[in-house]
């Protein structure tokens, strides 16, 4: 998959291309259907594949008290739609003040078709662009009529086995990792499930878990990075060695010990796992949620517990 950002160094296929436009964050089951239907498009007028994003979620420029928390960043994204296989070429936009303010049809002339030879687009049927969201399906429509692109405007997909679910949607996936299930979200990123995952260095920390017995890594997560809900967590830490162990991961801000913590800390106990991880980038995915966050009356009473949260983090991820 080729990757081009702002446009440099990109000429489009003589052909044209199939593009499809949005932040993708996620890359769900939903994005993976969009993505599936340009492939055929692309395949049957023998057009490049493109996927048009952006380097952050335009709402964190557009009105910043209220953007959602990403689920992918922007190299996580790349690398999932690079394993969908449905796209020739991503190009990344950076998304800054001055984007915001770029007038709807000076970006369908300027990027979509002199920039992307953009002969057919697809996008949602409720799909906004441009200085004030004014561009819109039906503005898309009338210049292409004028430029020389059909346009696709897709409803909501939905599970094709359960016409009365949810349609899949980011903003599903951040409700339902919000109320810690986050089983239910990895059914809705990919099939088979795909656990949510993290990613950050590891970073020393207060080393309270080594003086308890249990070596924690402490990974420090951006704080635009959506987190489930507090709790303790089965799961999987992959470190710099590409191996991919299982963990016991704690999110929360160790109420036996502190009062006012200021937020929330992500630690994983990589289960029978001797070695020094400090400095590392890694990932962390959540697989299933084992119990609430709990403050202790004693420090014995939490070590009992996290012995038998172990244990369930074995058994959960036991083949």
């Amino acid at each position: 998959m080729n990757v081009v950002y702002d446009l440099v160094g990109h000429t489009p296929a003589e052909t044209g291309a199939v593009v499809t436009i949005g932040a993708y964050d996620g890359v769900h089951l939903g994005h993976q259907a969009v993505l599936r239907l340009v492939r055929e498009l692309a395949t049957a007028r023998d057009r490049e594949a493109v996927c048009l994003t952006f380097d952050r979620h335009p709402a964190e420029v557009v009105r910043p008290e209220s953007a959602p928390k990403e689920l992918t960043e922007l190299d996580q994204k790349l690398e999932l739609l690079a394993a969908t296989g449905f796209v020739d070429t991503v190009c990344v936009l950076t998304f800054d003040k001055e984007r915001s303010k770029e007038p709807a049809q000076d970006f369908v002339r300027a990027d979509l078709v002199d920039g992307l030879g953009a002969r057919q687009v697809v996008v949602g049927a409720d799909f906004h662009f441009g200085h004030r969201r004014h561009g819109n399906v039906r503005l898309l429509e009338q210049m292409g009529a004028e430029l020389g692109f059909e346009v696709v405007g897709l409803g909501l997909v939905t599970a094709v086995d359960d016409p009365t679910a949810l349609p899949y949607s980011s903003t599903q996936v951040r409700e339902l990792l919000a109320a810690g299930d986050v089983r239910a979200a990895a059914q809705v990123l990919g099939r088979p499930p795909r656990p949510h995952e993290v990613r950050g260095p590891v970073e020393r920390g207060d080393a309270r878990g080594r003086e308890l017995g249990f070596p924690t890594a402490n990974v420090a997560v951006p704080e635009r990075v959506c987190l489930p809900a507090d709790g303790i967590y089965a799961g999987t830490f992959l470190g710099e060695d590409g191996v991919e162990r299982p963990a016991a991961i704690s999110l929360g801000r160790r109420p036996t010990f502190y009062v006012d913590a200021k937020k929330s800390l992500l630690e994983a106990f990589v289960l029978d796992f001797e070695g020094d991880l400090y400095g590392q980038q890694v990932k962390v995915r959540f697989v299933e949620r084992i119990r609430g966050e709990e403050q202790f009356d004693s420090v014995e009473a939490l070590v009992e517990q996290m012995t038998k949260d172990v244990e369930a983090t074995r058994g959960i991820l036991a083949p």
